[in-house]
């Protein structure tokens, strides 16, 4: 009897050992997962005049897109396409511009982004949907489903400067001018040719360049390689001083506020080139961005004074990057190990043949960050390039930054007045 009874009280303690235990671990569970799917577009509260949300199904995913200039049938479109950590709001301040000047603006978040399907990926998921063409069949798919055949113009800036790269590669009668912004492109792939009579050619040596800087003193890492780690997501998304805190001394920090943003071209694609771009890029190899970031957080002073991106709109990408984690923005990122985006060399030796044009901010370190791209963007990857603006005032979210001098140049691209 005092056997049983002991038997009992003493499972009842391991019952109430265990519980804290198993209740932590499905609470970590729980956090690190993205929230169910939401069923309403961006409010139209948080939305300037004139700019609605809808979804719109293409490519097999519920796509978040914002509109502007639909009121008026048969407009001639452009589709505007967002980078990293941003969303189609970040368009918000050239929407109204580029409707007032006759185009129906289509402006989509990317799969994996803000309301659009893809959000709860999870790190060991297949990348095929994160794949470049069918980042491209998205851009198409979501062209096509609005009825048209073909866009005056794509603009791509930051991630989305390669997703609209490639889609005027694959494309280019449905993608007719092409605006690059922040990332140069440097071109597709260049086929082995000529080969068949020529002896096999030795294999090229490995990239060493992450090795060499980690060897560094102090050692550092590149951002790109550190967003296709698995840590990165949680490191950004459960940020010790918050993702509102984070994201605001992130976006600091890549803009002409950052006054330590003083861009030039780089000699070569070396670590000790590489270790001059600053620690937004090239990061310090022991600490995450959140870490990185959290030394440069502006004063309230300074976040007071900020007219591009006051608390109230960055609240909006912290209340949806707060839902959805940051893990399928970071799967572009890994790009490089996804060995389904080999697919693109059926494009080798392609060039942007149509009317294209880059634009960047002039404290963006992104226009250097790939020593060389910048080049060969304007000799050989883009053969109509009819211009390279950087705009003052501007670090490298000159759409935000700069939204007038930016939709003047793009306005004057497409030949109409701002």
């Amino acid at each position: 009897m005092d056997e049983t009874v002991l038997t009992r009280r003493r499972m009842m303690q391991l019952v109430a050992a265990v519980a804290p235990a198993t209740l932590a671990t499905k609470l970590r569970a729980q956090a690190t997962q993205a929230s169910p799917r939401v069923t309403e577009p961006l409010s139209a509260s948080v939305l300037p005049r004139g700019v609605r949300a809808r979804f719109v199904t293409t490519n097999g995913i519920r796509m978040h897109v914002l509109e502007a200039g639909f009121e008026t049938p048969n407009r001639p479109a452009i589709l505007l396409v967002h980078g990293y950590p941003e969303l189609a709001y970040s368009w918000r301040k050239l929407m109204a511009p580029l409707a007032s000047a006759g185009y129906h603006v289509i402006v989509p978040d990317l799969r994996g982004y803000g309301r659009t399907d893809g959000t709860d990926v999870k790190y060991d998921d297949t990348m095929a949907p994160f794949r470049t063409l069918n980042e491209v069949r998205d851009m198409l798919g979501l062209v096509w489903a609005f009825g048209y055949r073909s866009v005056d113009c794509i603009v791509g800036h930051d991630f989305g400067s390669p997703v609209s790269a490639w889609c005027s590669v694959a494309r280019p009668d449905v993608f007719r001018r092409t605006v690059l912004m922040s990332a140069p492109f440097g071109g597709t792939q260049e086929p082995p040719f000529n080969t068949a009579n020529a002896e096999r050619p030795a294999a090229a040596p490995p990239d060493s360049i992450y090795d060499e800087l980690a060897k560094l003193n102090p050692p550092r890492k590149h951002y790109q390689r550190y967003y296709a780690t698995r840590d990165a997501n949680d490191n950004m998304w459960h940020a010790k001083q918050g993702i509102h805190d984070f994201l605001r001394a992130y976006y600091h920090m890549k803009s002409a506020d950052w006054k330590q943003n003083q861009p030039h071209p780089l000699k070569a694609r070396t670590a000790e080139e590489w270790a001059k771009l600053p620690r937004y890029y090239v990061m310090d190899l022991n600490k995450g961005m959140a870490e990185q970031v959290a030394a440069e957080m502006p004063t309230p002073a300074e976040i007071a004074a900020n007219k591009w991106l006051p608390d109230a709109e960055l609240r909006v990408y912290a209340t949806e990057y707060g839902r959805t984690g940051f893990q399928g923005g970071l799967q572009g990122y890994r790009g490089g190990s996804n060995p389904l985006n080999g697919d693109t060399g059926v494009f080798g030796g392609r060039t942007i043949d149509q009317p294209s044009m880059f634009i960047a901010g002039k404290s963006d370190w992104g226009a250097y960050q790939n020593p060389g791209a910048l080049e060969r963007m304007q000799k050989t990857a883009c053969t109509r390039m009819t211009g390279v603006h950087f705009v003052e005032g501007a670090g490298h979210w000159v759409q935000q930054e700069q939204p007038e001098q930016t939709a003047k140049l793009i306005l004057e691209f497409l030949g109409r007045k701002s």
